[in-house]
């Protein structure tokens, strides 16, 4: 105890010096923007390294269970290909194939997280593979998260899992929307609130995207009603959603880009300005 009490003695003008360029450091982050940027930035680029080098060693023992992820993916994508052949035209409300405002990029998951109240993905593609920020990220089965921020090779992604994600979805039976949260209770089970409670709801209806937002397209499979109930002195439902997304093991998403996203929210932000 004495010898760490005489470190601090001989070293008390550096680690004063060392406690207040810390404090420096970071009020400068919090409070520029530009600053605060370039960190993020940079803390994604030396994390995706770790986390890819990671992801490399693990992926050689899950080959099997990814494999076979992947070839029922490819039979989902063949079946729908052979529908497209058969038809004479495509159905503009199926979704996310038929709107073309919309395109998809392929990354890995190389980091996850959703023991916390806040979880993240770090997905192996960045700003150099077209990533941006505010990107909605599905998977096969389902929605992920929203990018977060970008590096140029890395990205990391608001899960859903996060108790700032809010997602507007739908009962694909009857088109009432509400929005989707997280209670941190149980992982792959979130809430959707803001269901009125004239609403058909049953177990095991299917909920969706909405399609309101410029993240995502209408009609992205989100989960099923788990379980739900109605107290009698409110208007709306509390309702529990199964997620199809198994948020504990994904590893193969696609980035979505609105490519009419910019123009949406200009015109948006223009007549916000005028009721002003």
């Amino acid at each position: 105890m004495q010898q760490i009490i005489f470190f601090f003695i001989r070293n008390k003008n550096f680690l004063l010096f060392a406690l207040l360029f810390g404090i420096s450091i970071g009020l400068t982050l919090n409070s520029h923007y530009y600053h605060k940027t370039k960190f993020v930035n940079s803390a994604n680029f030396l994390s995706g390294g770790i986390f890819s080098f990671k992801s490399t060693v693990t992926d050689y023992f899950d080959l099997r269970q990814q494999n076979e992820i992947l070839t029922e993916e490819n039979k989902k994508l063949r079946a729908f290909i052979q529908n497209l052949e058969q038809e004479e035209s495509i159905d503009t409300t199926d979704g996310m194939f038929a709107d073309r405002s919309f395109k998809f990029y392929a990354a890995k998951v190389i980091n996850n997280n959703y023991a916390k109240t806040k979880n993240y993905l770090t997905l192996n593609k960045g700003s150099n593979d077209s990533l941006k920020v505010d990107m909605g990220v599905i998977s096969s089965e389902g929605i992920v998260g929203i990018v977060h921020s970008v590096s140029g090779n890395y990205a990391s992604v608001q899960s859903v899992l996060n108790t700032n994600s809010q997602v507007v979805a739908k009962f694909k039976k009857s088109d009432h929307f509400g929005t989707l949260v997280w209670n941190t209770e149980i992982p792959n089970v979130v809430q959707l609130t803001e269901i009125p409670r004239l609403a058909p709801v049953a177990l095991g209806d299917t909920i969706v995207t909405d399609g309101k937002s410029t993240i995502f397209p209408e009609g992205i499979p989100i989960g099923k009603v788990r379980d739900f109930e109605r107290n009698p002195d409110e208007d709306y439902y509390s309702i529990n959603v199964e997620l199809f997304t198994d948020m504990t093991s994904v590893k193969h998403v696609y980035a979505v880009e609105n490519t009419r996203a910019e123009e949406i929210l200009t015109l948006e932000n223009q007549v916000e300005d005028a009721e002003q």
